[in-house]
């Protein structure tokens, strides 16, 4: 090899090093450094008001041995399930709309804007926005006393799990029609076209066609709106009442109040952990779908 040959490989080494350096030391600083000096904390033993360093894992036996922790980590599981599947449900005829039958491409550019626009505005002012209309002087209170179908305002339209689903699904609602509204642009119109040209119905060239080549975006949709449920923390607060806290009240009432970072940081990392299962499991299902389709 020729002394330019290796000069030219020394700067490029030199090159990437230099531009990978910042990135690296970032990711490690604002990253990878509080992660790791949480998961170190969650094996310290608390002795109020002192956490003796330490290594056992009674605390995480702890979250799982009391009835009070693992309820509040199933109950998160639960409304981030739900809320998912009903983020999809109006997602994906609302991307569809969008994507097939808006043909005007400013009216459907428009409209997309309007779906995604509520992401400027402040997360608390859209909770809160839930919290008027649930209320019992809220909006739809008003109306049911309007139309005379009750005398008084209604009590169980806020402060309980009806209240948190709904409201955490208009919250993240937006994180599911971009990557569905993504997916369903990408699908060649010749395909559908082509179908339908074979006498193939509509119904049977949505689930043949259309569905099968929106899984990644559906993937992506619902891991995004399942891990950002799971750790809210504002929503149930507002508008859950006092028995419907998640992991993310617990582990502030932890750090907090209760003045027990180890325990805290036990829960913070157990939804650490299902929450890099989730993106597993998803970056997975698309890998296999990707090879299905290919």
């Amino acid at each position: 090899m020729s002394e330019a040959s290796r000069d030219y490989g020394r700067r490029r080494a030199l090159g990437f090093a230099a531009l990978f350096t910042g990135p690296a030391l970032w990711w490690a600083t604002v990253l990878l450094a509080p992660y790791a000096l949480m998961f170190a904390i969650s094996f310290y033993s608390k002795q109020f008001p002192f956490m003796i360093p330490d290594f056992q894992f009674g605390n995480y036996i702890k979250l799982f041995s009391e009835n009070q922790y693992y309820t509040v980590l199933l109950r998160s599981l639960k409304v981030a399930f739900f809320v998912s599947c009903l983020a999809f449900a109006l997602a994906y005829p609302l991307s569809y709309f969008l994507v097939f039958i808006v043909r005007r491409p400013r009216l459907r550019l428009f409209l997309y804007v309007a779906t995604i626009i509520p992401l400027w505005v402040s997360y608390l002012l859209r909770a809160y926005t839930w919290k008027t209309i649930l209320g019992t002087e809220g909006i739809l209170n008003s109306f049911l006393i309007l139309v005379g179908l009750t005398d008084e305002p209604v009590q169980l339209f806020l402060y309980n799990q009806f209240a948190m689903i709904v409201t955490m699904t208009y919250i993240y609602i937006p994180f599911m029609v971009m990557p569905l509204y993504a997916s369903l642009e990408k699908i060649p119109r010749s395909l559908i076209e082509a179908s339908k040209d074979c006498g193939v119905g509509n119904l049977k060239t949505f689930l043949r066609i259309t569905l099968p080549l929106t899984v990644p975006g559906i993937l992506v949709g619902f891991t995004f709106t399942f891990c950002l449920s799971t750790g809210d923390f504002i929503a149930p607060q507002l508008v859950g009442g006092p028995y419907s806290n998640m992991v993310a009240n617990v582990v502030a009432t932890q750090f907090g109040i209760a003045n027990n970072w180890p325990l805290g940081s036990a829960f913070a990392m157990i939804l650490l952990f299902i929450v890099l299962g989730i993106v597993t499991l998803s970056d997975k299902f698309e890998r296999t779908g990707r090879l299905n389709v290919g």
